[in-house]
Formats: structure tokens, C-alpha cells, sequence
């Protein structure tokens, strides 16, 4: 992959970056992992924060006891740390569908992970991968 200024006029991130693919990526394919600063708390300021896990807050210490809903929600957040994966932008304006997704799943060792992954289609070389935000992610920012 690749991190590219993103120079058309028409892009909703023109003037920022986003991430390319340096080859052709074949459909379903583990692209990378999305790294960044594990937490326990929303981070609704932040527009790197992806939602990895909702435990039970009961579980944790007396003060997360109080979650409003009842559990406390654990992300991982590369606003201020992480790697490439934090350029992949969401595909709105951009493209008809996204090429890409994001999963969460497990290393071999048990840790829980959130990962970028190649579409049904794959991607193509030099084609910007684009996943959904979800509309959650935009509702929170109108």
C-alpha cells in the first residue's frame, strides 16, 4: 500500500491523504491490521476511532460499573499513533461502493484485533481503498 495526497478536486478529502493499493489486491485479503491507542472511553472527538469490543462494565473496575448503557466500550484509536490503515477514507463521494471493510478478528496468539480487508471485488493497483464509516460515524458529525 501506499500513502497518497489526494489532489482531485472532487474528492471529499482533497488536500488530505488516503491509502492505495501499490498492487492489485485480490478479493477478501487481509490488507492490514488498524492500529493505534487502545481505550475504554468514547472518543467522540476523534476521527481515527474505530469500536473494537463491548464488554460487560460490571467486569471492570468500580468506576466503569457505571457505564450509562451497562457496558464499557473498548476501541482503538490512531489520531495520535497508529499506521497506514489510519488514511483509509470512506468511499461516499469517491466511489459507488467501497473495495474494503473492516474486521475484527483474532491473531493466532488470542488478541483481538481490528483489520482492513479487500472486498468481494478486491482492488485494483493504484486504486484508493475505500471502506464505509457507517452512518453512525456521520451522524455524529452533523
Amino acid at each position: 500500500v501506499q500513502i497518497r495526497r489526494i489532489s482531485r478536486q472532487d474528492h471529499p478529502a482533497q488536500g488530505q491523504h488516503g491509502l492505495f493499493a501499490a498492487r492489485k489486491i485480490a478479493p477478501n485479503t487481509h490488507i492490514m491490521d488498524y492500529l493505534g491507542e487502545i481505550h475504554s472511553d468514547e472518543r467522540e472527538d476523534s476521527d481515527y476511532d474505530l469500536g473494537l469490543v463491548k464488554l460487560a462494565a460490571a467486569d471492570f473496575h468500580s468506576a466503569l460499573a457505571d457505564a450509562r448503557d451497562g457496558f464499557v466500550g473498548i476501541g482503538v484509536d490512531a489520531a495520535r499513533c497508529g499506521n497506514e490503515a489510519r488514511f483509509v477514507n470512506d468511499y461516499r463521494g469517491v466511489a459507488d461502493r467501497p473495495n474494503a471493510v473492516f474486521k475484527d478478528g483474532r491473531t493466532a496468539e488470542g488478541e483481538l484485533r481490528m483489520s482492513v480487508w479487500s472486498g468481494p471485488r478486491g482492488v485494483d493497483k493504484n486504486e484508493e481503498i475505500l471502506v464505509s464509516y457507517g452512518k453512525g460515524w456521520w451522524a455524529a458529525r452533523q
